[in-house]
């Protein structure tokens, strides 16, 4: 079957073609991803995450595009934000350690409390569409792509909102820093 039709296949919803594409591809993305990260556990949740979106995103899917550069594409994608969310857990991770250690003063915890309300405070008065962009992409790591397809925006719709929350942070918050530095 060509690539045209697997992917007109897919979007009507082709369960046997799915199948196919999976029992063809899924250990070439598994090695892939394994040989770039070395971590069979991000090779396999990558894995499995690619499939998911190719069939959850089917409907969107260009049909001049080749199925496994498709697949590569998703499962590179899949892999950067696996990754990134990772890193984003382990220094949150390391945060918590560090809060816990003995050697911070309990002054230093409360000024570290009192900044975190305070960027929450800032977060809460930004516009809702501008709120909701920061959180998804702050909290939830949400990758700008995934944002734009949750909210309907372009996903230069979403950095823009990302800088300007960002922008909009320093500018509120850097006196405070200061404060805090001294």
């Amino acid at each position: 079957m060509s690539t045209l039709n697997m992917i007109a296949a897919l979007k009507e919803g082709n369960t046997t073609v799915f199948k196919e594409l999976f029992n063809d591809y899924h250990l070439k993305v598994y090695l892939y991803v394994l040989s770039k990260t070395n971590s069979q556990y991000i090779a396999e949740e990558t894995t499995q995450i690619t499939f998911i979106k190719l069939w959850d995103y089917r409907l969107q899917l260009n049909e001049s595009q080749e199925v496994g550069k498709l697949l590569f594409h998703i499962a590179r994608t899949t892999c950067i934000d696996l990754l990134r969310k990772d890193m984003v857990r382990d220094r949150l991770l390391k945060q918590e350690k560090l809060t816990g250690n003995d050697t911070l003063h309990i002054s230093d915890t409360i000024e570290v409390k009192e900044l975190q309300q305070r960027i929450s405070h800032v977060v809460d008065n930004m516009p809702p569409v501008r709120k909701r962009v920061f959180e998804l992409s702050r909290y939830e790591f949400k990758s700008y792509k995934e944002i734009a397809e949750m909210l309907s925006l372009s996903v230069k719709t979403v950095e823009n909102h990302i800088a300007l929350a960002i922008k909009h942070l320093k500018k509120s918050l850097i006196l405070l820093i200061l404060l805090f530095l001294h």
